[in-house]
């Protein structure tokens, strides 16, 4: 099984919501419908720019809680160095 660390966005430069999952299409599919309350339906935040794929469920635990911590210049470079348009994933995933 893959465990996902994705990184969600309201616009470019925008509000940034970082998560992780067992089933990123899902989970995505959640946060731009609003399915479930909170942080990211508050704030817009709809916009898959940034993911990784790790092999066990403690290290994608690991990396979520290490990009928490890291300040907002670290995690804007993140998704510039990996997807510089800034452009949603959301197709890519789904295939």
């Amino acid at each position: 099984m893959a465990y996902y660390v994705y990184i969600m966005a309201s616009q470019r430069n925008g509000t940034l919501y970082i998560g992780v999952t067992n089933d990123l299409v899902r989970r995505v599919f959640e946060h731009r419908n609003g399915v479930v309350g909170g942080f990211t339906e508050r704030h817009s935040v709809k916009v898959l720019v940034f993911f990784e794929v790790h092999v066990s469920i403690e290290a994608a635990i690991r990396r979520e809680k290490a990009l928490k911590r890291w300040n907002r210049k670290w995690k804007l470079d993140l998704i510039e160095r990996e997807n510089p348009t800034w452009r949603d994933l959301w197709e890519e995933i789904c295939g």
